[in-house]
């Protein structure tokens, strides 16, 4: 999916996603991919946020640290 031409009307804002901590952890799961629809391409106020996973054993840390250090 391309973030540059997906209706942003039609995606659900990640502010607008409540989560009941008292239910259980399968049950929070379920319930927030039942409300955010599309758990890969969302809303965030008025940013469209798109997530992909690469085929790596590197973390969001390490990306993060090694981006930080040859800034």
């Amino acid at each position: 999916m391309d973030v540059r031409t997906v209706s942003r009307d039609e995606l659900v804002d990640i502010h607008d996603v409540h989560i009941d901590r008292t239910l259980p952890k399968v049950e929070r799961i379920k319930d927030f991919i039942r409300q955010i629809k599309n758990p890969y391409v969302f809303k965030c106020g008025n940013v469209v946020v798109k997530m992909e996973f690469a085929d790596t054993d590197l973390t969001l840390e390490d990306c993060m640290e090694h981006y930080l250090r040859n800034r």
